[in-house]
């Protein structure tokens, strides 16, 4: 799913604003924890203003930057309350391989996107 999610992102970001850091490297050694590090399980996100945000709340951020249709709706998710937001992540999350499928390769970048991965 992660690689999906990566893929649904890069080709609808024109602007190249979202950026994507692996787990093992420098820049998430930097802003998460190393319990997160170890046990991460979702989505982060790390907005210009240095706020990181996750699970549910981190997709919508997404949502928002891409702007367009996907900023309405997430606006529209923005509105149902956090806990049912986050169950709903969760549930999505653990069930993720039977619904998306399980890749035992992600796909490199192209050079056009090299600049939008973070060490």
């Amino acid at each position: 799913m992660c690689n999906r999610l990566i893929d649904f992102v890069a080709i609808r970001d024109k602007t190249g604003r979202i950026s994507f850091a692996p787990i093992q490297g420098e820049t998430a050694k930097a802003v998460l924890t190393a319990d997160e590090i170890e046990h991460l399980n979702t989505v982060s996100f790390k907005s210009s203003h240095g706020k990181i945000t996750r699970r549910s709340s981190a997709a919508v951020r997404v949502l928002w930057t891409l702007g367009g249709k996907w900023k309405f709706l997430g606006s529209l998710v923005w509105l149902i309350p956090k806990p049912l937001r986050d169950l709903a992540y969760w549930i999505v999350a653990k069930n993720r391989y039977r619904l998306f499928g399980k890749r035992d390769f992600c796909r490199l970048p192209t050079p056009e996107e090299q600049a939008r991965f973070l060490s």
